[in-house]
Order: structure tokens, then C-alpha cells, then sequence
């Protein structure tokens, strides 16, 4: 609808395309970390994934409206890594002393996105992958609050 109205109207638009912004409580690196700490198998069907920090992703959101355009201008809000969930399992298993289960052969392909446009207009996120997995991994082990909402981000079939 936004990009209709934007070509249409001439309205000045951004069209953000998101994936997987990572808080303590809730996210990808959540899911996954929780799977490992309560040894449960983590699903490999979605083989990796992008993931930003939050923090990261509001700022870039922010700073997107200068960017604003008709027609509407297209931008990736997302990690600049693409990282294997096999990987990311693995460094949650040395913060938690121990090995990851793991259901399900690995994907050939993922949803992932490009996120070299937002780079090359805001830099480089402030919150690298693996200080994202340290953190959560902290949180898990401290028992921090959760929103209890898993993300399905292996779902496959579009119902989540």
C-alpha cells in the first residue's frame, strides 16, 4: 500500500524490510539459546540467518527517514553476517558447558537479506553477533524476563 500510495500520490516513503532484530527477551539468538541451555534440539530447517541488534536497528529506522522518496525507497534493516543457526548453537553450548541437540537436516536455502545499502548510509551496526549471543546467553543463564513469544523463524510453510 505504501509503495502503491508512494508511486501514485508522490508520497515521500521508506519501505524497511526486517529481519531478525535480537533483544534479550525476545528473538532468534533467544530461541536458539534457550533450546541449547534447556537441551532441547534445535531445528536446522532455516540454516541461517541475519540478525541486528535492536538498539542498532531503531537507529537505522530513525535515520532512514532522511532517505524517504518517491517512489519509495527500499532499504534492508539487518545484521551485515550471514550465520549458520548450526554456529550460532555451538557458541551458546561453550557459554552453557554444553552440547547442542539438533533435529532436522540442514535447509538449502534461507531468508536472508542484503544489508550493504544500510551500511554504506549508516555504518556498521554497534552490536557485533557474537557480543548479541554473549549477552543472551548471560540472560538466559540469570534467568532474565522473556516475552515467552517463540519467533517460528524456521518455519518454511508461512504458518507460524
Amino acid at each position: 500500500m505504501f509503495e502503491y500510495g508512494s508511486a501514485k500520490w508522490g508520497t515521500l516513503a521508506t519501505i524497511l524490510r526486517l529481519n531478525y532484530a535480537i533483544d534479550l527477551r525476545y528473538g532468534v539468538l533467544l530461541d536458539i539459546g534457550l533450546n541449547v541451555y534447556q537441551r532441547k534440539p534445535v531445528d536446522l530447517r532455516m540454516p541461517w540467518v541475519n540478525v541486528i541488534w535492536q538498539g542498532d536497528a531503531n537507529s537505522w529506522c530513525l535515520r532512514s527517514f532522511a532517505h524517504c522518496s518517491s517512489p519509495a525507497f527500499i532499504l534492508n534493516i539487518t545484521g551485515l553476517e550471514t550465520l549458520s543457526v548450526r554456529e550460532i548453537a555451538l557458541e551458546f553450548a561453550s557459554y552453557f558447558g554444553t552440547e547442542p541437540q539438533f533435529q532436522t537436516q540442514e535447509g538449502a536455502t534461507a531468508l536472508l537479506n542484503n544489508a550493504d545499502k544500510a551500511q554504506q548510509l549508516f555504518g556498521k551496526p554497534s552490536v557485533t553477533p557474537s557480543e548479541m549471543i554473549g549477552w543472551v546467553a548471560h540472560w538466559i543463564q540469570q534467568g532474565g524476563a522473556m516475552l515467552g513469544k517463540p519467533t517460528h523463524f524456521q518455519t518454511r510453510d508461512g504458518k507460524f
